[in-house]
């Protein structure tokens, strides 16, 4: 869904506003990473959903990870930016580490599991198996694009 707001008078256009979402990709010490399927779309995916309006960006990541897979995380780094150019959403991604919690599914979520990240990865779409790829790269946060289904340049 997309909100608009008007611009000045002079233009009398309106410009849509942004969605943002946060998302965490929790790795173990053995490299396992968690994946949840979605109980909405049964899409394999790293938990998260959207950025509440008074909250940290870290906080929010820590709540839907916790919201979706019962396992507390601790946020180490920014790995990614990700637009949704079709919806307007810009999703920023998280490599994080669990710190408590037992995992359990959710209203949420129909599976939540430990996979080792090969398995994670072949299970998603590209616009989220690539959030993966990226959370266990290193280097800069990874910035792109996609069009719900796939990347787009």
């Amino acid at each position: 869904m997309l909100i608009y707001m008007s611009n000045s008078p002079q233009q009398g256009r309106s410009t849509p506003l942004h969605s943002v979402s946060v998302a965490g990709v929790v790795i173990r010490e053995d490299g396992n990473v968690l994946v949840i399927r979605r109980a909405d779309n049964s899409t394999w995916e790293p938990p998260g959903g959207v950025l509440e309006l008074g909250e940290s960006v870290e906080a929010g990541v820590c709540r839907e990870v916790l919201e979706e897979t019962g396992v507390e995380v601790a946020v180490e780094r920014l790995t990614g930016v990700y637009k949704n150019m079709a919806l307007g959403v810009v999703a920023l991604v998280f490599r994080c580490r669990p710190v408590g919690g037992v995992p359990s599914v959710s209203d949420e979520s129909t599976v939540v599991q430990w996979l080792p990240a090969d398995e994670a990865v072949a299970k998603m779409g590209d616009m989220y198996a690539i959030r993966v790829r990226d959370a266990l790269a290193t280097g800069d946060p990874a910035v792109r694009a996609h069009d719900g289904q796939q990347l787009v340049a």
